[in-house]
């Protein structure tokens, strides 16, 4: 049976994750999943839509995560909002008690005996476990957000950056730099031979 929550979204009872799946739709913000100006700066909350089926203790998770990031661009450094959507998959299973209460990644390699039940084919691309009665999702979210981030973000590819010797904003039109003709390249000959005494003798 799936259930469409958005109260405890990032804190579903495992009681409601059953065969039959359960569907959390909602919204949520960053200061819910503790995003920090230092891993991504959020503008307005985050929509997520995420199914959860739990089989033997695992619990499968799969969605979309979709919003607006402000990032800046390492051309021009102007800020810029940069569309968020990504599919979230990942599989929680359950973790040592002696483990912290907090959710944490897991080494794929340790985790893969545990998802045995799961499809062989296409794996889940994060593994975390879980203690307690319910799920803890904000982590993992978060995780999936700061890790979407571009390794070199740019406004657009056809960014101009910034001039090199006045800083102007190039995409706003060409500064004065551009504007100043280059000396010619027979001035320079010229002024080389001067400082080395001419031409050589024969």
């Amino acid at each position: 049976m799936q259930v469409r929550a958005t109260m405890g979204l990032l804190t579903p009872l495992l009681a409601d994750i059953t065969v039959d799946g359960l569907s959390l739709v909602g919204e949520v913000t960053a200061e819910e999943l503790e995003l920090t100006e230092d891993d991504a700066v959020v503008s307005g909350p985050l929509e997520v839509s995420l199914d959860l089926t739990g089989v033997d203790g695992l619990v499968a998770v799969t969605g979309v995560l979709e919003g607006t990031v402000i990032r800046e661009c390492v051309r021009c450094l102007k800020q810029y909002e940069d569309p968020l959507a990504f599919s979230v998959r990942a599989a929680f299973v359950p973790e040592p008690k002696s483990a912290s209460h907090h959710p944490k990644r897991v080494d794929p390699r340790k985790a893969r005996a545990e998802v045995v039940e799961a499809d062989e084919e296409e794996e889940p691309d994060d593994q975390y476990q879980y203690q307690g009665n319910h799920l803890e999702l904000a982590p993992m979210l978060r995780e999936h957000i700061i890790l979407a981030a571009p390794m070199q973000p740019l406004c657009s590819d056809e960014c101009l950056g910034l001039c090199a010797r006045c800083g102007k904003n190039l995409n706003e039109g060409p500064c004065q730099c551009a504007a100043e003709p280059s000396i010619p390249t027979f001035r320079v000959v010229q002024s080389m031979k001067r400082k080395t005494g001419g031409s050589s003798a024969s």
